[in-house]
């Protein structure tokens, strides 16, 4: 049995191990012999945690042996990012001056796994600091391949911990998302994942010292749990969530708000503000559209999101001129290359004055209400993570033209990451030998209707992944 063990949800895991079925060091076991097998082809796990990963399923086996219930994701392996602290283990952001980096604690999220049983297997790579662009390609690690066809992108920054979970290397992966950095890979690998509500999950983003991030990054940047299945992603919700004294933005709102009054509305908007849409994303939101139909919920074809051009314009302007004053000691850093995603866009939106930052903040506001008018009224949305089938690696670094095609192809990721609203990724099959995907979008603090809405739709057109890689260069 331990050779299928990999191949199991993790609910069925954590099951299994509760239950006495299999001990937590043999599935731990199962998943080390699985990256062992995989790894070396698809290059998505950067640190193996192999002795402390048997350590801490030795202590759950001894819980459960002395009669005392491990927790819901118990000997569960999860694999986390390489922007995220874990204890005792190198925070390296893909960086050579980082590699001994070492926390001294781990990240809430992290801790909030351990808590429910769960054993950091390994860390997923991401592109240099986060910043050197879509693709998952570090300084110090290379490149992280989409097991699908290495000669496309399987997105980022979390898309190494995509990969892990879509070739059955773990379980679970640990990413962030401020604009579409889970759900564009959890679409281009074929998985599941979950952009939490600003303040849904806690968090401590300080990663270099005592003083905290600025605004956009205290508002944008939030922790999500990728899975191969919906039902596991709710499991990762459950306990990720809640409040903590830690993290003065997480806030203690119930995991299941009221039922709604009726079928759910779904406003459907396959091309975000008229930008362009590939056939096959097109496709893949009619048939997340017709499952939905089937499943009881009222569909409605909208005209389009609320105030698109100006929630992305905001979003850009905000971020960049937040970013502006590091950006030279932060370039030095990304490294020749490295540096042309972001510096390109430098170029592109200047740093705005006080008063401009001061009336954008207003402008934010200003966007989430008619968000949360649209979304009073149609209480769930579905579109796509990304307007095209995945692309090519280094897109995004090329040129201007192959930038700006990668930006407009996210913009309905980045739009809701600006306006704080959750969000589920979930594939809707496969076209042309790669996975499709979209995300249903819900009110703030509405994760529950979004993971409904996924299931409906992953009940209708099926499981993608666990996959071995693809024999494709």
């Amino acid at each position: 049995m331990r050779d299928a063990l990999w191949k199991m949800p993790a609910a069925a895991q954590a099951a299994a191990v509760r239950g006495g079925e299999v001990s937590a060091v043999e599935l731990i076991d199962s998943h080390l012999d699985r990256i062992a097998e995989v790894n070396p082809r698809v290059n998505a796990v950067t640190r193996l945690l192999a002795e402390r990963a048997r350590e801490a399923a030795a202590r759950t086996d001894r819980l459960r042996a002395a009669g005392r219930t491990p927790g819901p994701l118990a000997g569960v392996p999860f694999t986390v990012k390489e922007s995220t602290p874990v204890e005792g283990v190198p925070t390296t952001f893909g960086v050579k001056r980082f590699r001994d980096l070492v926390a001294p604690a781990d990240a809430l999220p992290v801790a909030r796994l351990r808590a429910a049983g769960a054993i950091p297997i390994g860390r997923g790579n991401i592109p240099t600091l986060i910043l050197a662009g879509m693709h998952t390609r570090s300084e110090l690690f290379g490149d992280t391949l989409n097991p699908w066809d290495g000669g496309r992108t399987p997105g980022g920054s979390s898309g190494g911990d995509a990969v892990a979970v879509a070739t059955g290397m773990a379980a679970l992966g640990l990413g962030s998302d401020s604009g579409g950095s889970v759900r564009v890979p959890a679409q281009f690998c074929g998985v599941a994942g979950l952009k939490p509500s600003t303040g849904r999950f806690p968090a401590d983003h300080r990663v270099f010292g005592p003083d905290d991030p600025g605004p956009a990054t205290q508002t944008l940047v939030t922790d999500g749990p990728l899975a191969r299945t919906v039902g596991d992603l709710r499991l990762a919700y459950e306990v990720l969530a809640g409040a903590d004294p830690r993290d003065p933005r997480s806030v203690p709102v119930p995991l299941h708000g009221e039922p709604l009054p009726g079928p759910p509305r779904v406003a459907v908007v396959a091309d975000p503000g008229g930008h362009g849409v590939h056939p096959t994303v097109r496709a893949a939101v009619r048939a997340a559209a017709e499952a939905l139909h089937d499943a009881g919920y009222e569909v409605c074809e909208v005209p389009d999101v609320p105030r698109l051009d100006e929630a992305l314009d905001a979003y850009d302007r905000i971020t960049l001129t937040e970013f502006a004053p590091t950006w030279p000691a932060v370039r030095e850093l990304l490294g020749e290359g490295g540096d042309r995603y972001i510096g390109m866009a430098m170029e592109k939106t200047p740093p705005a004055s006080a008063d401009e930052l001061m009336r954008l903040m207003g402008l934010r506001l200003n966007i989430r209400r008619s968000w949360a008018e649209f979304l009073h009224t149609y209480p769930l949305l579905l579109g796509p993570s990304f307007t095209e089938p995945p692309v090519e690696p280094g897109l995004e670094s090329r040129d201007r033209a192959g930038r700006d095609r990668v930006a407009s192809a996210m913009r309905l990721c980045t739009a809701t990451s600006f306006v704080g609203v959750p969000a589920v990724a979930v594939p809707t099959g496969l076209a042309d030998g790669l996975p499709t995907g979209v995300q249903i979008i819900g009110r703030a603090f509405r994760e529950d209707l979004c993971l409904d809405a996924a299931q409906a739709v992953e009940d209708r057109l099926g499981v993608l992944t666990p996959i071995d890689p693809g024999d494709r260069p």
